[in-house]
């Protein structure tokens, strides 16, 4: 009887959440709000470095780690125990061809501008989508226009995910105009955003294994299925 008093207040404040099937969470949601404010500030003011900013004057492994985790400061600061950048993988990604080998154990802006794409794209694609993804072996202009062109996309898409959180979290946010995606409960903005992500990277994924096809070739294919 208490607990249900208690589950019954948490509902009123709006810190009590559930998934379906009865799994329940606790959340405060102003501290929500405010860490999607927050998140949404960053993001606002957060950019790839261009090219011309990124270092070209060689750097060691130790460096070259210290300086993408500058540029790529994704992680909120109790996650920091996940190292999503070490020289292990550095190597991997040497070894496996998805980026050039260093010049005398030294990184240049080249390598750089690899492994910000690589790690970027790796928080949501597997090693070998990668290797089809990061076109190897071009010129020093041409992987200029390929990085310039795929930081451009990045802020692009970050002012759009910023405008998807808003719609979502439009009940969470207190925002006055609410769709029917909007949500007051933090579950269902996890759930939402889990679901989300699974369907980009699938769309992600699908789109690249029809690289060099045609609509013809795919018809055959679904016959030769069938």
């Amino acid at each position: 009887m208490i607990y249900d008093i208690m589950l019954a207040k948490k509902k009123r404040s709006g810190k009590f959440a559930s998934f379906p099937g009865g799994c329940q969470m606790t959340y405060d949601k102003d501290l929500i709000a405010a860490k999607l404010r927050r998140w949404e500030k960053y993001l606002l003011n957060y950019r790839l470095p261009d090219w011309e900013e990124i270092h070209d004057i060689g750097l060691y492994m130790d460096q070259v780690v210290t300086l993408l985790k500058q540029y790529l400061d994704y992680l909120p600061p109790e996650l920091k125990e996940e190292q999503v950048i070490t020289p292990a993988a550095i190597n991997n990604y040497v070894r496996k061809k998805i980026m050039p080998e260093p010049v005398k154990k030294k990184y240049y802006r080249s390598h750089i501008a690899y492994l910000i794409m690589i790690c970027t794209l790796k928080q949501c694609m597997s090693i070998a989508t990668l290797q089809t993804m990061i076109p190897m072996g071009l010129s020093e202009e041409e992987l200029r226009q390929t990085y310039t062109a795929f930081a451009a996309r990045h802020r692009a898409s970050a002012l759009f995910f910023i405008e998807q959180v808003r719609e979502v979290a439009a009940g969470i946010l207190d925002h006055a105009e609410q769709t029917e995606i909007s949500t007051t409960d933090t579950v269902d903005l996890i759930t939402t955003s889990a679901v989300v992500s699974g369907f980009a990277r699938l769309l992600a994924e699908k789109l690249l294994l029809l690289d060099g096809k045609t609509a013809e070739d795919i018809r055959r294919q679904e016959r030769a299925d069938q």
